[in-house]
């Protein structure tokens, strides 16, 4: 059995930067309402998903010390493709040069953690070096005159090299779920817009975030303790923050950019990822648990030693 480690990363966001106070200017809100209910300050809008996994992947193969035709793989965790045919993952593979296979996988928010361990399972029956892309343009497909939407979206992406290592690896465990009976929660139909019912999002997502960690932690045989930083996914700071309550993980060791970037789907744990390794937050043997929940309704965790 063959196990994984990251050894490159990078990310890419569009360079407008879209204020609270520029949505007040059209929207019935203001900076003071949105920083209260969301956290979110800014967010980054324009992007095409294409063109932020391309820079994501090729800031991340190069940092890896390698040539995209190294890269045997590319996974992209996307709810936002350039098109429904083909798939934008072969876009980013043609652009970058890589070799192998490449295919778009779509869990929503929780999409990062799916391709993780989709990939990680790959590599384990054989694959080579994988590149794991999550990349998200939400603006494309939110009504910017809805309120309840347009103050919580922005575009995004941020990759991982995966590269096969001998044993178990620094995936140490994972947690992945899916309940379509709640799909009605967060939908957007062909050609339509974004709609979510945000109280009960919010409600079943702490639920199921909390007990998805939990799980994934146990099966690492470690205790919340150990833990020494929690990447969230970035929808909501008071998801987050209540999150982190009820599994006795303290703030300071979290993660947290949705400030600067909004929520941007499958975009917004490897920017929290990237976040903390440029601050110097991450150490070589620590335990990263990373969490996410998102349309289907699906949710995910996992836990990972960083030993890049």
């Amino acid at each position: 059995m063959r196990g994984i480690r990251v050894t490159g990363w990078g990310i890419s966001v569009p360079d407008k930067v879209v204020t609270n106070d520029d949505l007040s200017v059209r929207l019935d809100t203001s900076d003071a309402w949105i920083t209260e209910r969301t956290g979110i300050r800014e967010r980054r809008i324009g992007g095409k998903t294409s063109e932020m996994a391309i820079e994501a992947g090729r800031q991340a193969v190069d940092r890896a010390g390698l040539a995209p035709s190294d890269i045997d793989l590319v996974v992209l965790a996307t709810t936002t493709p350039d098109a429904l045919v083909p798939g934008t993952a072969c876009t980013v593979q043609a652009a970058l040069g890589t070799s192998g296979g490449a295919m778009d996988l779509n869990a929503a928010c929780s999409g990062f953690v799916y391709g993780l361990v989709v990939s990680a399972g790959l590599i384990a029956t054989g694959a080579g070096r994988t590149l794991l892309i999550g990349a998200d343009a939400l603006s494309r497909i939110t009504d910017w005159d809805d309120r309840k939407m347009a103050v919580l979206v922005g575009d995004g992406g941020g990759a991982v090299v995966l590269e096969p290592v001998e044993g178990p690896g620094d995936l140490l465990s994972w947690n992945l779920n899916a309940d379509g009976s709640l799909r009605h929660l967060l939908t957007c139909d062909h050609g339509g817009y974004l709609d979510m019912d945000g109280k009960e999002v919010f409600r079943r997502a702490v639920r199921v975030v909390v007990e998805s960690a939990q799980r994934a932690i146990g099966d690492a045989g470690l205790e919340v303790d150990d833990i020494d930083l929690l990447v969230p996914h970035q929808a909501n700071l008071r998801i987050i923050q209540a999150a982190c309550q009820r599994l006795g993980i303290p703030e300071s060791r979290t993660s947290v950019v949705i400030d600067r970037y909004g929520n941007t789907s499958s975009g917004s744990i490897p920017l929290a990822l990237e976040d903390a390794l440029r601050r110097g937050r991450v150490r070589t043997g620590d335990r990263l648990l990373l969490s996410g929940f998102g349309g289907g309704m699906t949710w995910a965790s996992a836990v990972l030693r960083w030993g890049a």
